[in-house]
């Protein structure tokens, strides 16, 4: 049955996931994410981590991803228009760079079944007195960094949409003497 639960959600992780990058529309792509991001909530609970499940659904999809569909319908950021044809170069890159991912993704994989002598999920390793010992300890700094990453994509964000409306003419009503 577990491995049933696992099979199910963890297709619903990478199918929803693909949705998000594909999707030419925002709002499809971010309730693509909401799907991703409960899977992967169910993925923890499967690995004995409820704090982080509740994490994952509170944190993540109940708060930032309310967040981003606030600022995407906020900005009215409508469909992604197409830029026209691509060059040969673009897409030859495409294809290099899709093959050294799935090649690196290979290669953990592999190395993952090689060394199978994983430590066991015990207690103190997946309570929260553990995992904050490891988040501020251990990975503070990416942690923080992280945070910094996320509030200059904000500032970002609102600098472009801001430019954007002020390159664009305004259209003014015609005025009644304007009018046959």
């Amino acid at each position: 049955m577990e491995l049933a639960v696992f099979v199910l959600f963890g297709l619903a992780a990478l199918v929803s996931a693909a949705l998000v990058v594909a999707h030419r529309n925002p709002v499809y792509a971010t309730m693509s994410l909401v799907v991703t991001l409960v899977s992967t909530a169910v993925l923890f609970v499967l690995l004995g981590s409820p704090f982080l499940a509740a994490l994952q659904i509170l944190l993540y999809t109940g708060a930032i991803l309310v967040l981003f569909l606030f600022v995407i319908m906020l900005l009215n950021i409508g469909r992604e228009r197409s830029s026209g044809a691509r060059s040969p170069a673009q897409t030859w890159s495409a294809v290099i760079l899709a093959l050294l991912l799935a090649g690196s993704l290979g290669r953990l994989v592999w190395d993952a079944h090689k060394d199978s002598e994983a430590p066991p999920l015990d207690a103190t390793f997946v309570s929260l007195r553990g995992l904050s010992e490891q988040l501020f300890s251990s990975y503070l700094l990416p942690f923080e960094l992280i945070g910094l990453l996320l509030l200059v994509a904000v500032v970002a964000a609102s600098w472009l949409a801001r430019r954007h409306e002020e390159d664009e003419p305004e259209v003014a009503a015609p005025s009644p003497e304007d009018r046959p």
